[in-house]
């Protein structure tokens, strides 16, 4: 019971000490250096970030036309609007004329080649004539 009491005792006046070492040191001069600079530099680190993703959202809010179209967009846009089998040649010649865009041929035969094989909305019906299937 004696050490109880001793204890009790004993915390009862360590807070009053601490109350009135409280009191008698400034708010500055309780906080160390070393962990003001470690909150500084997470807020700092974080506020980063914040504004990282706050420009990755306003740059992903462009729409697939403002950023143009891919070579293969282009081709299937003029064999939906042909409507009809239409040769190479005919594709790479009104794609220039209406996107203003030269097409490398090799490069547009094998894609679209490609698109047959994976049945992907277009059909050959000649050598490198194409249609789209596709309305």
């Amino acid at each position: 019971m004696r050490y109880v009491f001793f204890c009790l005792t004993y915390l009862r006046e360590f807070a009053i000490l601490l109350l009135h070492l409280a009191r008698r040191i400034p708010m500055e001069d309780k906080i160390p250096e070393n962990l003001l600079n470690l909150y500084e530099s997470l807020l700092s680190a974080q506020l980063r970030t914040v504004r990282q993703l706050k420009n990755r959202k306003a740059t992903k809010g462009k729409s697939k036309k403002e950023e143009g179209m891919s070579n293969m967009e282009m081709a299937m846009d003029i064999l939906r609007q042909a409507r009809k089998p239409l040769h190479i040649s005919e594709i790479l010649a009104q794609v220039k004329a209406k996107h203003r865009v030269s097409l490398d041929r090799e490069s547009l035969v094998s894609a679209l080649v490609k698109k047959v094989h994976r049945n992907q909305g277009l059909t050959r019906t000649a050598p490198n004539t194409f249609a789209s299937t596709l309305k």
